[in-house]
């Protein structure tokens, strides 16, 4: 037991040493602090203070500070050494320049000796400094950011930690850093603000965020981003509500609704809030990362009031629709939710990177070797030759001379002697090229945002060669891939179509900018940045109903067009407003998809002129007059009910009935039709099949006449629901459903949640290039299936599959999980524990129950078989049970990695850094983030490279990011582009430059046969001292700045090229080992060759015997040309600068060594003097350089032609169309034509004919786009076994918010006070809906008097 107890603590310690990170060292980060009480306007209580009056630890807070930053003036030194000794080379530059300041060991100056590897150091170091300059800058600009604190001598009584102050920051220039300036507080920004009080000193100062701290009141207004996790106490609207935008947290559009504290709406002025006689406390729980959730309480007196999240405003929202609100402090800086979720900045190091270290470590070996075999050679030698009295053994008979000492005395000599299998130049030239290529992408004009003046940044230059790599992309979805706009697009009334078209006028064009930026609304913008909807046929229709006979054959269609916008016009909860400089109409709703319906009502002639209470003004084109409604009721949306109706009675005419007026999804609406009208529903259910498949939204609208005697009784049963004490929700479920049947369809809508301009195209290519999509985003699971469909992640022929939570009735997400593998995968073999339990009778035991959900059993036997693959939809409720054990995560993650794509809703920030974490952990694949909010912080930093989009949400993500782009479609160049070029010029430098180092050192190595082992060296010291700076350094770094094996414009057409990227081509074990054996050859010929050239009994014209330094100068040059040549073969396009540089390199070694041997040893210590003699006019040293070199290259150059001409790969061959075609359309042949490139090579095996997966083999194998089906794709619920086909349904509004509940609560007062309605007792005012009963449809009175008791 005590041996498993210590082999078990082996086992932790060592997972611990894997597991750190240099980070975490110096993380900022701490552990929540406990639960606290926050005291306003009264004194800390004594238990708050120790013996000193100071506040204990426990409850000092943080200042509102947010750090990306990595380095402090302290920790820079310190943390950058230790990041940059994770490199084993650095290490072993450190040991040998140690070494050499031992006198006998010795071959230079130490200070020489160690001088390479400080300036390897300093230069990483200058360049990881300015990227977290950059950083510095970006977090004072948000840490300035102001907002209003009271002040004027009001006293906080809360402790607060002091501000981190460092270097870095006193570096950057205020006037450099732009914070937001707040405009001019308006006059009645206060309640009493038309009331003067020169007796109170009070006033709102303008204050930097970073100096805000738990306690302050704060005053947010209208479009400003929260400073800290605050608790509301009044705001400017009736009743203290206020609206905020979320999208930062968890991704969702719509606004949300919040409330202040009952007891503390009298706070609504500074001069109340400075009022010692206003002192109250608030009592928390400790910080806690839940999104969600917050529980606390507020004290005042001796009274209690509960707190939630419904009263407070995180800190990453923004107010909107809301003038002003009055909060306090809560959470601040660490403690807040939003950075709680977020993560330290990492400390990353790219996969090439990594990969160099066993190389490395494998070079070190043969280092460590050669060394042992020199040592043991010169210790043998010395032993056996020593009693022989050999001269060359000098000074043996020293008393201090030992051969067993000496050859350890060898060992070390031979690290030096050898020291160059290991170049140190290589990381200080991989910095140079990473900072052309940081250059090269910041000037590409092609991924610059015009629209901003905004260039692509590399933030972290070392990552590079990983854009050239990535094999999983994680994407957020609000502000990256879509616009936070919602677009009217096309409709479908009577069973007729109206696609219609979007004005894109200069007005529209600046609500499409506005709608993502951080100042914007999501609301309607303004009347003239409106995004209008237009139909010349609809307009026509319109004309033609207005002036219909109701005997006509288009009475029926103006009937239904009359109802539908009607609809639109009513059955919501838009607020309107005006705008104060144009005075024209505003929509302001908590819901874009609401704002987007009624503005496209209003554009074809039916405005919604607002509310009043319980009243709603209409305006239609076949009225004279604003019609008047009064509304009854509001069954409201929620996902399980996946529609909204509202009650309404038309008021100043003739008839005034009551209606039922619906909007929902499709099958909800279609299972509560009423009979009849079988071709009017087949046609609607065509068009939302299409409006789908285009990656539309889409509603379905129905309306009903309800009796009044009916209603009455309804309405009766209604009310004893809503103030039922017991299962209150689902007897309102039950009552509105008696109500919402018998409907008449009218048609349906589509709406666009507009995309950045490119997504799909980019998303398309990206598939192609084998790279798997994932979508993380806080929306629904609608929209999100919506987004998927209009990025082209869901192709029309997809099968989705989806896993989620929060259904106690059907399925548990492992059995979800575990059925869904059965089902679509068999062949994928799971685990015996994996496998669901057997019931007696062998029968597998799923505990299943048809449970309604919203998605009709719409069963086909396609469902499974589609060609378009599965995409995998899971929600943040089946994520939370999946990460909680490790046999659902593994499930999980080989669920998801044999879909074609995976969409993720529901997500907090930290489950968006726990999927990255899934894949980049589980799979060991290169993974890439992109994200423009604060809520995709820590799914950037999680991910091996972290894109932030720049101006959209803030800069949050930037600061966060390693690139900064101003588009989602700038990702498509980025990878395929600037990333393959990247990892292809890197890993090929990398690999020459072990190449040239072997062969010297091979040389080298050789020449200690001959040289008793002694570890000495062949060359004058002169060639090992400058071949990694001046012979061979410039041709390999051409490569890796300038080298392009294919043209830009190529690769973005073919992106399946990308592939060799993704596969590792480049850089790899296999490829490192060709090189090295290449090296070792060359060096056999060059040594071998040579040596025994040199030997003929003179090489000299005057017959005297051949000097050493003569033999290994020809050695030296030839081994500079062969490596430098060698570098331009293995090159695959001569660039002029690698022209340069083979010219260059060749021209200095060869200058040099002319120059040297002409220097007299009078004027300084050389053994290359007569060289320009003795070697230079010998033929045997030019027949040595031509043959060598020949010799050298002949292996290399035969198979290069040989598998270029026999066996080209996919590269080759588009590079030989490239040149020999240059005009040719490549994407255009392979794709359009769909001949791919199998026409251009010869056949393949049949194995290679198809292809099952995104991960692209072979572009010969490429099969054309597949045509859209007419059908929609199916989709499966894992939870409840349910199979439908998607027709798009999505809307997004706040579920039993404080808006809404306000509006119920209005609502249930007038009912209260008058719910006896008179019922009628003329029979004949039953019917249906008619042209002038119905809505008041067409209010021609004159041709409709006879038409009383006719139905539609």
């Amino acid at each position: 037991m005590a041996s498993d107890g210590q082999g078990q603590t082996r086992v932790s310690l060592f997972r611990r040493i894997l597991d750190f990170k240099i980070e975490d060292l110096f993380s900022s980060k701490r552990a929540p602090g406990p639960p606290r009480t926050v005291y306003v306007n009264e004194n800390l209580p004594a238990d708050y203070v120790d013996h000193k009056g100071k506040v204990k630890p426990a409850h000092v807070y943080p200042a509102n500070q947010v750090i990306t930053y990595k380095y402090t003036l302290i920790t820079f030194l310190p943390r950058n050494l230790l990041e940059q000794f994770r490199r084993v080379a650095n290490i072993f530059f450190l040991a040998l320049a140690i070494l050499q300041f031992f006198h006998k060991f010795a071959t230079v100056s130490p200070a020489v000796a160690i001088l390479p590897l400080i300036i390897v150091l300093t230069f990483s170091a200058l360049k990881d400094g300015y990227e977290d300059f950059l950083r510095h800058q970006s977090d004072k600009r948000t840490n300035n950011s102001k907002t209003l604190v009271l002040g004027s001598g009001w006293k906080n009584p809360n402790a607060t930690r002091p501000k981190s102050r460092n270097f870095f920051l006193k570096l950057i220039s205020r006037r450099s850093i732009h914070p937001p300036v707040l405009p001019p507080t308006p006059k009645d920004i206060e309640a009493d603000a038309d009331v003067p009080r020169e007796d109170s000193p009070a006033d709102w100062d303008v204050t930097a965020w970073e100096d805000v701290r738990v306690g302050d009141f704060v005053k947010i207004r209208d479009n400003e981003p929260i400073p800290a996790d605050v608790l509301i106490c009044a705001t400017s609207e009736e009743e203290n509500v206020a609206f905020i935008e979320t999208k930062n947290l968890d991704g969702e559009t719509n606004l949300k609704s919040r409330h202040a504290v009952a007891g503390l709406s009298h706070l609504n002025t500074a001069a109340d809030c400075m009022n010692a006689l206003n002192s109250f406390s608030i009592k928390l729980d400790r910080p806690d990362v839940n999104m969600y959730r917050l529980n606390g309480a507020v004290t005042i007196g001796d009274d209690v009031l509960p707190v939630d999240l419904s009263m407070t405003l995180l800190r990453g929202t923004v107010l909107r629709n809301t003038q002003w609100v009055i909060g306090v402090v809560m959470y601040t800086g660490l403690d807040t939710k939003i950075v709680m979720n977020s993560g330290d900045a990492p400390s990353k190091r790219s996969k090439v990177e990594r990969q160099m270290d066993p190389q490395v470590l494998i070079n070190l070996v043969l280092l460590f070797l050669m060394a042992v075999a020199c040592a043991i050679g010169d210790s043998v030698l010395e032993h056996q030759y020593e009693p022989r009295g050999a001269p060359w053994l000098y000074e043996d008979n020293q008393s201090d001379d030992n051969p067993s000492i000496n050859g350890l005395i060898t060992w070390a000599f031979a690290f030096l002697t050898f020291q160059t299998i290991v170049p140190i130049s290589l990381y200080i030239t991989i910095e140079v090229v990473r900072s052309f290529q940081a250059a090269f992408i910041f000037f590409d004009k092609e991924i610059w945002y015009a629209k901003l003046d905004q260039p692509t940044l590399a933030k972290s230059w070392n990552l590079s060669d990983d854009l050239g790599q990535i094999e999983y992309i994680f994407s957020d979805k609000t502000g990256t891939l879509t616009q936070n706009l919602m677009v009217f697009r096309q409709c479908s009334v009577g069973g007729k179509a109206y696609t219609g078209e979007v004005e894109e006028t200069a007005s529209s064009q600046a609500a499409v900018k506005e709608a993502g930026s951080s100042t914007a609304s999501t609301d309607i913008p303004p009347s003239d940045a409106v995004i209008h909807f237009k139909d010349d046929n609809l307009f026509a229709d319109l004309d033609a109903a207005v002036a219909a006979d109701p005997n006509s054959e288009n009475a029926g269609h103006a009937r239904a067009l009359n109802g539908f916008f009607k609809v639109l016009g009513l059955c919501h909860t838009v607020l309107t407003g005006q705008d104060p400089t144009t005075g024209a109409m505003q929509y302001k709703s908590q819901s874009p998809d609401e704002s987007a319906l009624v503005q496209a009502a209003a554009d074809v002639g039916f405005v919604f002129l607002g509310r009043d209470r319980d009243y709603l003004s209409l305006r239609t084109p076949f009225s004279p007059e604003v019609e008047r409604y009064q509304l009854l009721n509001i069954l409201e949306f929620n996902s399980a009910r996946k529609r909204m109706s509202v009650v309404v009675k038309q008021l100043d005419g003739e008839d005034e009935r009551l209606f039922l007026l619906t909007k929902g999804a499709d099958n909800v609406i279609f299972e509560r039709l009423k009979a009849g009208g079988d071709e009017l529903k087949a046609a609607t259910e065509a068009h939302l099949s299409d409006f789908a498949n285009n990656g539309l939204r889409t509603l379905t609208l129905a309306y009903k006449v309800i009796p009044e005697d009916e209603y009455a009784a309804w309405s009766e049963r209604y009310h004893e629901a809503t103030v039922a004490m017991e299962d209150r929700e689902e007897k309102i479920e039950a009552v509105s459903d008696e109500l919402e049947r018998d409907l008449r369809l009218l048609g349906a809508t589509a709406i666009e949640d507009k995309l950045q301009d490119g997504v799909p195209e980019a998303i398309a290519d990206l598939k192609r290039a084998g790279i798997k999509i994932w979508v993380a985003t806080g929306d629904k699971l609608e929209t999100a299936i919506a987004i998927g469909k209009s990025t082209n992640l869901i192709t029309p022929d997809s099968n989705i599959i989806i896993i989620r939570g929060g259904n106690d009735r059907g399925r548990t997400i492992h059995q979800q999980l575990l059925f869904a593998i059965e089902k679509y995968f068999p062949e994928m073999e799971i685990a015996p524990v994996s496998r669901p339990r057997v019931s007696g009778e062998g029968e597998t035991f799923y505990p299943l129950e048809r449970v309604e959900t919203g998605i009709s059993s719409i069963v086909g036997t396609e469902n499974g078989d589609r060609p378009g693959g599965f995409v995998l939809v899971v929600d943040g409720t089946a994520l939370t049970h999946a990460f909680d054990g490790e046999e659902n995560k593994a499930l999980l993650l080989r669920l998801a990695t044999m879909c074609e794509g995976v969409i993720c809703c529901r997500v907090s920030p930290l489950q968006k850094a726990l999927i990255v974490r899934l894949v980049k952990d589980g799979l060991g694949s290169m993974t890439l983030a992109i994200g423009d909010g604060a809520n995709d912080v820590s799914m950037i930093q999680a991910a091996h490279v972290g894109v932030g989009i720049s101006g959209e949400e803030g800069l949050q993500a930037v600061n966060a990011s390693d690139y900064a782009i101003g588009q989602f479609r700038f990702l498509k160049k980025l990878l395929l582009v600037h990333g393959h070029w990247s990892y292809a010029r890197n890993g090929v430098m990398i690999l020459n430059f072990f190449y040239k180092n072997i062969v010297p050192t091979g040389v080298l190595f050789w020449f200690q046969i001959y040289s008793g082992w002694s570890a000495t060296y062949v060359f004058a010291y002169v060639y090992i001292l400058f071949w990694n700076s001046l012979w061979t350094v410039l041709p390999v770094g051409a490569i890796g700045a300038f080298d392009r094996f294919l043209d830009g414009h190529v690769l973005m057409a073919v992106p399946e090229l990308y592939r060799f990227g993704r596969e590792g081509t480049w850089f790899n074990l296999r490829s490192f080992a060709v090189y090295m054996i290449d090296g070792v050859y060359q060096s056999v010929i060059l040594f071998f060759f040579i040596k025994y050239a040199y030997e003929a009994p003179t090489t000299r014209k005057d017959g005297y015997d051949t000097y050493i330094n003569e033999m290994s100068t020809t050695m030296a040059l030839s081994a500079v040309l062969v490596a430098n040549m060698y570098t331009g073969l293995t090159a695959t396009a001569w660039t002029f600068w690698l022209f340069f540089a083979l010219f260059f390199c060749m021209a200095v070694v060869w200058g040099f060594t002319a120059i040297y041997s002409i220097i007299a040893p009078g004027y300084a210590s050389t053994v290359l003097y007569g060289n320009d003699h003795y070697v230079l006019q010998s033929a045997l040293f030019w027949f040595s350089m031509v043959l060598t070199f020949l010799l050298a290259f002949t292996p290399r150059y035969l198979f290069k032609a040989w598998k270029f001409g026999y066996f080209p790969n996919d590269i080759d061959i588009v590079r030989w169309i490239a040149e020999k075609e240059p005009h040719r359309d490549l994407r255009h042949d392979i794709y359009v034509k769909g001949r791919g490139l199998s026409a251009m090579r010869r056949s393949r095996p049949a194995s290679y004919a198809s292809r099952r997966t995104s991960r692209t083999g072979s572009i010969s194998t490429l099969e054309p786009p597949r045509m859209s089906d007419v059908r929609s794709a199916s989709q499966m619920d894992m939870a409840t076994g349910m199979v439908s086909r998607d027709r798009g349904f999505d809307f997004a509004i706040e579920e039993n918010g404080v808006a809404m509940r306000r509006m119920q609560s209005n609502l249930s007062e007038r009912r209260t006070s008058n719910r006896n309605l008179a019922v009628p007792s003329d029979g004949a005012r039953k019917g249906k809906l008619s042209l002038k009963r119905g809505l008041k449809s067409l209010t021609r009175k004159r041709l409709l008097s006879h038409e009383s008791g006719t139905g539609s």
